[in-house]
């Protein structure tokens, strides 16, 4: 197993950096650890209250039978089921505009059919022509790692660092973190998977955001400037305390004895 250079490891459904044969911290996890969210127990417990509130119910007693701890633990549940729904949907929408930009014929279930339709429209309205495509990037100076969606050229010249986004909720400015950290990363892996390129050598030119719905898609422009790379440098740092704060709290004391005189 080689121990020099980038690699990315898939572990089931997630995955994985090592740099140079140590582990890498990944752009989107950094952010997640590192950003505050003060609308995610607003948004857990509406999805609990309306799993209960939609119910039918013969669920519901169901529910009941089993007890009040096995309830509440099911319950609870329910965001980060919706959450993970929510993510391997985004992963197959990704898939399947990768294979339509690359002009790969898809057979798209209807669940998705909306979406990928739209992300269709999109490559044809924009002329997109495509660069570089899920491509690792990494900064060994500041050690993280990522995978962008796609680098393309559109119709009027520009090279654009697009990522796709399918959230309902829209687009977050934490978007803007992740797109600083892969254009300022310092190299990308490339097609054969084992060389290095430099990012600066790709001339990518603007950042943004697809946001892909049912029914339309819309193109956004997201900061990734200096201003922002910094700010993701902050994020990062906060997000790689987070595991050591518990240690920064002592063992309990006693009380201290009174100096003899």
């Amino acid at each position: 197993m080689p121990t020099s250079g980038i690699r990315r490891i898939n572990a089931g459904k997630n995955h994985y950096y090592k740099l140079d044969g140590e582990r890498a911290d990944g752009v989107t996890t950094l952010i997640g650890k590192g950003t505050p969210k003060p609308a995610l127990p607003y948004w857990a417990a509406k999805v609990v209250a309306e799993k209960v509130a939609d119910a039918h119910e013969d669920y519901l007693w169901a529910l009941r039978q089993e007890g009040r701890d096995a309830m509440v633990n099911q319950l609870k549940r329910a965001p980060w089921e919706q959450r993970d729904a929510a993510a391997v949907r985004g992963t197959e929408v990704h898939g399947f505009a990768e294979k339509l930009v690359s002009g790969e014929p898809v057979d798209v279930p209807d669940p998705l059919a909306g979406l990928v339709e739209q992300c269709a429209h999109f490559l044809d309205d924009w002329g997109v022509e495509p660069v570089l495509m899920e491509r690792v990037v990494a900064s060994r100076q500041w050690m993280y790692a990522g995978t962008f969606d796609l680098i393309a050229d559109v119709r009027d010249g520009r090279r654009v660092l697009f990522d796709y986004k399918t959230a309902a909720s829209g687009v977050w400015g934490e978007t803007a973190l992740q797109l600083a950290a892969y254009r300022n990363a310092e190299t990308y892996l490339g097609t054969d998977d084992v060389t290095e390129v430099p990012v600066r050598e790709i001339g990518i030119e603007q950042c943004m955001a697809v946001w892909v719905r049912h029914d339309e898609y819309q193109v956004l422009p997201v900061e990734s400037g200096e201003e922002v790379f910094r700010t993701f440098l902050h994020v990062a740092h906060v997000a790689r305390q987070m595991d050591r704060m518990r240690a920064w709290i002592g063992a309990p004391q006693a009380a201290p004895k009174e100096i003899e005189s």
